[in-house]
This record gives structure tokens, C-alpha cells and sequence, in this order.
């Protein structure tokens, strides 16, 4: 079957998809990968076939925040509509109503470039199925367009599906003249043009393929789910020589993520504070820090190793415990390995992610607000003395590693495609 992946252009969400991309092209399937112009080298990077779709030069919101202050307002845990997946005490009807009224504006603003280009691609190369992230909304359109069928591919916990399911909930208890729903008629303006309804499916897709352990997910009521395991792609990276010997110390991790100097003004936490608490500990401490944040230390602590990056899926099964932001991906490749994590989270997903976490004993946790120095060499030390951490990552890696491959579940994509594909001369 052909097979069309539609993505924005972030490049650590594409990197979400990859696995799956090779999982079908390797199962005997043609796979394309369409997203903005100016991804299309990190998508042949990776060894699959690029569309670039859009004009040249469009920005895209998600990576052209420039105020500080709008970017700080973007980073503080989930924005609405999103955030009654923390907090489902806020779903009430005007929270959410207007919450997706600002959404939407976001989400039309940066799908409008794509869409065109992405329908006509369609209709040119037939695809029977659609796999797209949930901020590409072109993709269930295109999908919709030519009666391909349709999956969301989840780079985190299932905020989208939760918000939406919270919102249709509180839409059917409001008067008829009252169902005002700004991503239903959005999306049901683009079925009508290419002929047409507007589907729910368009906004949650026919199915959903999720990439995390049931333990750290939060799921919709009425989606369905398909699991695999998360496979770590970070592109391409070396294995250092000092990473092929096996430390004389306990070893302990510590990466904040790309993100948060790609698209942010840096860490959340003080990074100086963080390395001067362990400095006195026997251990080694291997931090994968930007350059631009290793600038503004006034010293290394003789127990640090700092680089700017080193494959994390390389690094973690040779720790004995990893402190990370809780991002999705850094948090899903360390739970591949049965090592203790020490959350220090504060945007999107993370405090969710952290949280449960911590709840099943596999970590603990620290908003960054609370991480200071002394909290984080505390909370690190019960890491490494505390045996129930250990094992609780290890029950953790067997969840992890029970689930299916990406090609494990490529049947169960094909017998779905093919029960949701329907015919059209579109």
C-alpha cells in the first residue's frame, strides 16, 4: 500500500515518526514524508522520501516565536484548550469554547500554506493511508479529500483527544443554536470544498497509534489506540570513544532537552546550581549541554563531563540514573532501560508525564520551580541508595518492551487501512 506521512515542520516531532516510517517501508511498502520546504533535508537525512508542500518562506508559529514574553507565555504547562488533560476541572463550556476559538486560529494559520499542495499530492499519488501529527490538520484533510484512511501518530500524552472529548461532552448539553465548534466547522469547510463531510475522524483520526506504555499515556473515552514501542531516532549521531568504556563510578545523566535552546532562550533550571550539588558525590556526571548554556558557566566540577550531545539511546543503558525535562522522547528512550529518572519538568506534556512517572516509583519528580541544587543532589542520592527505584524502572522497561514493534504492528495497520479506506473518483 502507499503510505503518506504528513507532519509540521518540527524536526524533534518528525523524528516521533521516523521508526514507523521504516517500519513500513521495510515491510514492503511505499512511504512518503511530506511536510514545509525547509524540512525536507532532515527528512532525507533520515533516508525517506521527501514532498515538500507550501510556498518557500512561510513561517511556521510552533518555531518562529520571537517575543519573550509570548515565549514564555507558550511554555508554562499545556495552553487551552489542552490543559483539562492536567486539570480536568477546568473543562467547562466556555473554558474550552474559547479555548478552541484561539486554537484554531493557531492551527489554521499554520496549516493554511500546506493544504493546497498537500490535496493536490494526494489525488496525484493515490495514498491508502494518511499517518499525520496531531498539529497537521492538512493531513486528515488530504486524507478526507481522496478517501484515504487516516491515523493521528501521538508524540506524547493524548492531550488533543482528551480536550476534544471533554469539549463534545459539554457540546451536547448546550441548545441547539448553542454547538458552536470553531475545529469541526474549520475542518468541515475544506471536506465540503473537495466534496465532502465533515468527520470526527478529521479531528481524532480513524485510529490513533500511540507510542507510550499505558502506565504514562492518558486516553480519550471512544478513541482507539493502537500501541508500539517507542524506538529512539535522534538522527544522525556518533558514538564517542569514551562512551565504549564502561565507568568506574556510578554514573548519572543529565540532559534538558534540544528544544529548549532551538525554539526557547534556554533551560528552565539553574544549570551551574544542578553541577555544583553533585560535585562533591562519587559519581560521574555526563551532561548533554548546549553550547550556548555551557557559556555561561563559571565553572566545571572535576566529577562533570559536558559535551553537546550524545545519542541518549547510547548513554542511558550505561547510567544509573538519568535527570531530564520529561520530555516525551527523553523520557520514553530511558524507559528502555531499567534506570531511575529524576524529572525536572515544566512545559507541555512534562508535568503529566513526570507525575506518573513518579506515581508508579519508577522516578522521582521536581517542578523547576523546586529544583533547586540541594533538592536535586537529594532526590538524586535516593536514586542511586534507594533499590525500589531500580526495580521499579526495570517493571517499567518490561511494560515498554512488551508492547509491539513498529513492524510488529504493520499487519494491524494494514487490516485497518484497509476497513477505513472507502472508494472515490475525487
Amino acid at each position: 500500500m502507499r503510505v503518506l506521512f504528513a507532519t509540521s515542520p518540527h524536526k524533534s516531532v518528525f523524528q516521533y515518526m521516523v521508526p514507523m516510517a521504516w517500519a513500513l517501508r521495510t515491510a514492503g511498502h511505499e512511504v512518503r514524508f511530506a511536510s514545509r520546504h525547509a524540512l525536507t533535508e532532515t527528512i532525507t537525512q533520515a533516508g525517506l522520501t521527501a514532498v515538500p508542500v507550501g510556498r518557500r518562506g512561510n513561517p511556521f508559529r510552533l518555531l518562529d516565536m520571537v517575543d519573550p514574553q509570548v515565549i514564555a507565555d507558550a511554555r508554562v504547562g499545556l495552553p487551552t484548550p489542552w490543559d483539562v488533560t492536567e486539570d480536568p476541572a477546568r473543562a467547562t463550556w466556555a473554558g474550552l469554547l474559547d479555548g478552541y476559538r484561539l486554537a484554531v486560529g493557531s492551527l489554521r494559520e499554520d496549516n493554511f500554506p500546506v493544504i493546497g499542495d498537500l490535496v493536490a499530492y494526494a489525488r496525484h499519488w493515490r495514498p491508502d493511508l494518511v499517518i499525520w501529527e496531531p498539529f497537521c490538520y492538512a493531513g486528515p484533510i488530504a486524507a478526507e479529500a481522496v478517501g484515504a484512511a487516516h491515523a493521528r501518530l501521538l508524540f506524547g500524552v493524548d492531550v488533543f483527544g482528551v480536550a476534544r472529548e471533554h469539549f463534545l461532552r459539554l457540546k451536547e448539553r448546550q441548545p441547539e443554536d448553542g454547538r458552536e465548534d470553531p475545529l469541526a466547522e474549520w475542518l468541515g469547510g475544506y471536506a465540503h470544498k473537495h466534496g465532502g463531510v465533515y468527520r470526527e475522524s478529521m479531528a481524532t483520526g480513524h485510529f490513533t497509534i500511540d507510542q507510550f506504555p499505558a502506565s504514562l499515556q492518558v486516553e480519550a473515552p471512544g478513541l482507539a489506540y493502537e500501541r508500539a514501542q517507542f524506538i529512539p531516532y535522534g538522527g544522525p549521531a556518533v558514538v564517542p570513544d569514551w562512551l565504549r568504556r564502561a565507568p568506574e563510578r556510578p554514573r548519572v545523566g543529565i540532559t534538558m532537552g534540544l528544544t529548549a535552546t532551538d525554539v526557547y532562550s534556554g533551560y528552565t533550571v539553574n544549570t551551574q546550581d544542578v553541577l555544583d550539588s553533585l560535585a562533591d558525590l562519587d559519581i560521574e556526571v555526563v551532561a548533554t549541554i548546549a553550547d550556548e548554556e555551557k557559556a555561561k558557566l563559571k565553572r566545571i566540577p572535576d566529577n562533570a563531563r559536558l559535551v553537546p550531545y550524545v545519542p541518549l539511546h547510547a548513554l542511558a543503558p550505561t547510567c544509573d540514573a538519568v535527570i531530564h525535562h520529561a520530555g516525551a522522547a527523553t523520557l520514553a528512550t530511558v524507559a528502555r532501560h531499567p534506570v531511575p529518572h529524576l524529572s525536572l519538568h515544566y512545559h507541555w506534556d512534562q508535568p503529566i508525564l513526570a507525575r506518573k512517572l513518579a506515581a508508579q516509583g519508577a522516578g522521582l519528580e521536581l517542578h523547576t520551580g523546586e529544583a533547586t541544587g540541594r533538592a536535586v543532589r537529594e532526590h538524586v542520592v535516593r536514586l542511586l541508595t534507594e533499590p525500589s527505584f531500580r526495580e521499579r524502572a526495570a517493571a517499567l522497561r518490561d511494560e515498554t518492551l512488551a508492547l509491539p514493534t513498529p513492524n510488529q504492528l504493520v499487519p494491524r495497520l494494514e487490516e485497518l487501512t484497509a476497513r477505513h479506506r472507502r472508494a472515490t473518483t475525487v
